[in-house]
């Protein structure tokens, strides 16, 4: 049973987002023990039972609330809201 919901955690350098991190629902104590490469830019991991904890978005400049969707639901999840990117979003617009 999931402990902890979904959120989004962004890295800042310079008042650009650097990196960002999706956090999925949860157990707790679940740690990654597999990451996998999805598309450009997105890498996600996985716990030992091979359920998805998170989404490494490794260049947050880059990437749109589609490609990040289209991700989630291969695996089964809830698509984000343009809301849920808007940190990422947001920095990136001048």
């Amino acid at each position: 049973m999931p402990v902890s919901g979904r959120y989004l955690e962004v890295t800042y350098r310079d008042g650009a987002p650097l990196a960002a991190y999706l956090y999925l629902a949860r157990r707790q104590g679940d740690t990654c023990a597999r990451t996998e490469k999805v598309e450009d830019g997105l890498i996600v991991d996985f716990d030992e039972d091979g359920q998805p904890i998170g989404v490494e978005i490794t260049e947050p400049s880059l990437i749109e609330t589609d490609v990040v969707n289209d991700v989630l639901e291969r695996l089964g999840l809830a698509r984000l809201s343009p809301e849920e990117l808007a940190p990422v979003r947001d920095a990136r617009t001048p």
